[in-house]
């Protein structure tokens, strides 16, 4: 049995990872953690384990590869989609998976990483994925600036009654927009969504600029209201 520490402040991005590697008798989740402190402590309770972490967490790397090496545990980057695997390879990590990993990679580089051996993501198919990213274009070019902001929402872990009071509207008309924005991407429900989103570059870097916007907005009304 691997044992698998996943850490990741988005917790769409935790759920959608532990749900696939989940299918693997093989494989056993036995922490998630969203911030450093949390990842730490697990790594030092959990000795040999896998430890897929994600960069955003913005980790100190000498002081988590220690901790790594004293526990006996290798770690796993989860790099964002425009960063490059060599960066983390040659820190000493195990291995670099991208936000856009398909679940047959995923478990194919935690099987690699606990037998011993790295695991570097192919380059230049990556690089391809990202310039070719049709289904991520004609999705975004489908969605109404509207549909873009639920998507941003929804990939941000805001639940409907949330949505609705950022967008200023109801519950009722959100879970309709729902239903359209779920025919033109082609999932059934908000987890698929979100990992859609994260796994299609284009899309998901139109989804990220669409919620800058909205959080500079919330934070433009939260300082007019107390001026």
């Amino acid at each position: 049995m691997t044992k698998i520490i996943l850490a990741d402040s988005q917790a769409i991005f935790r759920a959608g990872t532990a749900k696939v590697l989940a299918m693997d008798e093989d494989l056993r989740i036995i922490a998630q953690c969203s911030d450093m402190d949390r990842l730490l402590h697990a790594i030092a309770t959990f000795p040999g384990s896998v430890v897929l972490f994600s960069a955003s967490l913005k980790p100190e790397m000498p002081q988590l590869r220690r901790a790594l090496e004293e526990a006996g545990s290798r770690g796993v980057v989860i790099a964002e989609n425009n960063e490059t695997a060599s960066q983390y390879m040659q820190q000493g990590f195990k291995g670099v998976v991208f936000r856009s990993v398909t679940g047959h990679a995923l478990v194919d580089c935690v099987r690699r990483v606990a037998a011993g051996n790295t695991w570097i993501p192919p380059q230049l198919v990556v690089t391809e994925a990202h310039d070719e990213d049709a289904v991520g274009r004609r999705v975004r070019d489908r969605l109404t600036l509207k549909e873009m902001r639920i998507v941003a929402l929804i990939v941000q872990g805001c639940k409907n009654r949330e949505i609705a009071m950022r967008l200023k509207t109801t519950e009722q008309v959100i879970k309709n927009y729902l239903r359209s924005i779920y025919d033109k991407t082609g999932v059934s429900d908000r987890l698929e969504l979100a990992l859609f989103t994260i796994h299609h570059r284009v899309l998901a870097q139109a989804a990220a600029e669409v919620g800058s916007k909205l959080e500079a907005e919330a934070e433009e009304q939260q300082s007019s209201a107390v001026a």
